[in-house]
């Protein structure tokens, strides 16, 4: 069975290291390792985008992070209950092009039994900042 620690129902600590979890794994760049923790059949609503299932995460990620270059992402915890977990966060990335944002959004997370991400909807503004601007 696989699984994802820390499991719910979730604590304070638990939802704080689940966060960081999330916040390491999405700064390693990495779609494999992402996508695996999110459920077999995982739901994202991403800005205006619906992704269903690993397969289409990684290759949203893959897309994401070719144009997303120096991509710095810090989470924040929200708020949570026993399965779900809300944050705030806020990346910093460049374009190809070498234009410079700031990307600032919520997300609200639920997980099954197993610890997998079952939901995840986020909702995202970027904003262009120079790059003497940079905070992360």
């Amino acid at each position: 069975m696989e699984q994802k620690h820390p499991l719910p129902p979730f604590t304070l600590e638990t939802a704080k290291q689940k966060i960081q979890l999330a916040e390491d794994a999405w700064n390693s760049q990495n779609p494999e390792k992402v996508a695996m923790a999110y459920s077999i059949g995982s739901e994202w609503r991403n800005r205006s985008q619906f992704i269903n299932g690993r397969e289409e995460i990684r290759q949203f990620l893959s897309g994401k992070w070719d144009q997303e270059l120096d991509y710095k992402l810090k989470k924040e915890y929200w708020a949570h209950s026993d399965n779900r977990i809300a944050v705030r966060f806020e990346y910093e990335y460049h374009t190809p092009e070498g234009q410079w944002y700031r990307a600032y959004g919520n997300e609200n997370w639920e997980f099954d039994q197993n610890g997998l991400m079952k939901k995840r909807y986020a909702s995202i503004n970027d904003v262009a900042i120079k790059e003497a601007d940079r905070k992360l």
